[in-house]
């Protein structure tokens, strides 16, 4: 069992991200090399097929895509290395 992406091995899990200038999220990095821009990444999230993250709906109607809540603020999206 892998403890580092919560036992789903199967599962892929974002390692890094792009930002635009604002410093929003446009695009992750997976632990398998896949890159994904935003939308991508929403669909897959939403499908159960990345670990560690979840999507909400945001006061504007849209969905995004959040780090589950852990308690760890080192795994949080913002802090992941840019790639």
């Amino acid at each position: 069992m892998d403890d580092l992406n919560g036992g789903q091995n199967s599962r892929e899990y974002i390692v890094a991200v792009q930002k635009d200038g604002d410093g929003d999220l446009t695009a992750f990095k997976t632990n398998s090399g896949r890159v994904l821009d935003y939308g991508t990444a929403l669909q897959e999230v939403q499908a159960g097929n990345i670990a560690g993250v979840n999507t909400f709906k945001g006061r504007d109607g849209e969905f995004y895509i959040r780090g589950d809540a852990d308690g760890d603020p080192t795994n949080n999206l913002d802090q992941l290395p840019l790639f």
